[in-house]
């Protein structure tokens, strides 16, 4: 827990809430253990969404679809989104969740592994969404930059790792060291890069959220 749990609790007590549907699908991630995105950054979500307008998203790491059903629900009418996911137990259930909304025209699903199918990709977007393997977000990063529009969003998730990315990386379970490495290289990049103005918050499990400049400063 990165910020104080009572505070946490107090914040998401006072959010609105999501459509019935999206309630449904976040239910049956609970029960099946799949990750999604957690509350406070759903609202996170919805601000940013209210906020840029954006009318092309990318999203990398769509799990059973939970985030782009959101995007697609708050995003401003005849917003398209790309999301791609590797992982092969969740891609039909993500195509399923995506059609039981109504959403095929909305959202394209692409499968395959995130670094090869980047590379393919020649539209422009307004927002990309980071919600993928934690330590491959530095490898992605390139073809997302290409791929991001001058004054477009960058939105990293999960890159606090629950408080251990102030541990020293002996701190953390031998497994977890790479990861916890890589994600430490990619938030300096992401403050140090030519190209960018970042802001890391302190939301859900930790956000990073980068505007492209026009020009280097």
């Amino acid at each position: 827990m990165i910020v104080d749990e009572r505070m946490t609790t107090f914040i998401n007590s006072l959010d609105v809430g999501n459509t019935p549907f999206l309630n449904q699908i976040e239910e049956e991630a609970i029960k099946t253990n799949v990750p999604i995105i957690r509350t406070d950054m759903q609202s996170f979500m919805k601000f940013l969404l209210a906020a840029s307008q954006p009318m092309q998203i990318l999203e990398v790491g769509a799990a059973i679809g939970f985030s782009a059903l959101l995007m697609s629900t708050y995003a401003p009418e005849g917003c398209h989104i790309t999301t791609i996911e590797n992982y092969e137990k969740r891609i039909p259930i993500a195509r399923e969740n995506i059609a039981r909304a109504g959403k095929e025209k909305e959202i394209t699903l692409l499968e395959g592994d995130a670094q090869e199918i980047l590379p393919t990709l020649n539209e422009s977007y307004d927002l990309i969404f980071m919600d993928a393997a934690k330590g491959q977000y530095l490898a992605f990063l390139p073809e997302v930059l290409r791929l991001l529009k001058p004054g477009g969003l960058l939105v990293s998730d999960n890159v606090l790792q629950d408080g251990d990315i102030i541990e020293s990386r002996y701190a953390v379970i031998r497994r977890n060291r790479t990861i916890h490495s890589r994600m430490r290289d990619y938030l300096y990049e992401l403050k140090h890069h030519p190209e960018l103005t970042t802001a890391i918050l302190p939301v859900g499990d930790g956000v990073a959220v980068c505007t492209k400049r026009s020009l280097p400063v």
